[in-house]
């Protein structure tokens, strides 16, 4: 009898273990996941992936590959299972798996946030990015390798088993519904200049989501684009007053630079959704107010 609680107790330990996984990964963290077990994506350019990439990771190509326009509105993501499950498997990626991205830590969109909202749209429980990404790993003194790699085998994974998690999406209606309540915080991640309507990227109409509050991504990142800490990034959030209880909604002009906010959430342990419309289809449709 003792035995079998014993049991039980260590199969409770490693369930909340296997729960609780830290989407902020060093290049030592990343090298003691198991190769079997994870899935390595670079977000780069597929030239820069050819000139040098961290072993057996893969290029995942553009995120605007893994995304549809819907409407007129380009960059919203590709929610048909059957184009999802074929990427899925030819990237060898099944719900077992860890997966890892990292990117350009300069680049002033970082797609990696995308990919790894995107992911979790997807289901997916353990995400993570690479702090300091490719950069990170080079200086760190990780191995390199060049060229194209080694495909990976096909994952086994069916279009019925694709299970979008909708806690981490927000659409127009969604904001719209909830427009000045104090229960969510909603976050314009782009420049001030695409805050005041001053720069459009191809947008309708300049400006921003009534009530919304402007921090510029870049904001919780160093210059090198390694994230703050945790008590920057808090202390960051007080002086813009987004409260812990909120539930916030990042945006930018397609939901890429936002992704990158919604990931500094995720790692502040806060409710947060990201608008992968964004700007663009917010400001498509006349009939929403503008701030």
């Amino acid at each position: 009898m003792a035995i079998m609680i014993l049991a039980a107790s260590v199969q409770g330990i490693q369930a909340d273990s296997a729960e609780v996984f830290e989407p902020l990964l060093n290049p030592q963290r990343l090298h003691s996941l198991p190769a079997k077990d994870r899935v390595i994506l670079d977000t780069r350019p597929s030239w820069r992936f050819l000139l040098g990439h961290i072993p057996g990771a893969l290029n995942v190509g553009d995120w605007r590959d893994y995304t549809v326009t819907l409407d007129g509105v380009p960059g919203m993501l590709n929610e048909d299972r059957n184009f999802v499950a074929q990427k899925l498997q030819a990237l060898g990626i099944d719900y077992g798996k860890t997966i890892v991205v990292y990117g350009d830590a300069r680049d002033p969109w970082r797609a990696d946030g995308r990919f790894f909202w995107m992911f979790e749209r997807l289901g997916f429980s353990r995400v993570g990015i690479l702090d300091g990404g490719w950069d990170e790993w080079v200086k760190s003194g990780g191995d390199t390798e060049r060229g194209s790699g080694k495909l990976p085998a096909p994952a086994a994974i069916a279009p019925q088993e694709i299970r979008f998690n909708d806690a981490v999406l927000a659409d127009q209606k969604w904001i719209f519904e909830r427009l000045g309540s104090k229960s969510i915080a909603v976050i314009d991640n782009r420049t001030r200049k695409e805050f005041d309507g001053a720069i459009l990227y191809g947008e309708k109409r300049g400006g921003h989501i009534p009530g919304a509050v402007h921090i510029d991504w870049r904001e919780f990142f160093t210059a090198t684009g390694k994230l703050k800490n945790r008590e920057e990034a808090t202390a960051l959030l007080d002086k813009y007053g987004i409260r812990p209880e909120q539930e916030a909604v990042v945006y930018c002009t397609g939901g890429v630079r936002s992704a990158m906010a919604y990931f500094v959430f995720k790692r502040l342990d806060r409710k947060v959704r990201n608008y992968d419309g964004s700007w663009w289809d917010w400001s498509h449709n006349p009939a929403l107010p503008l701030g």
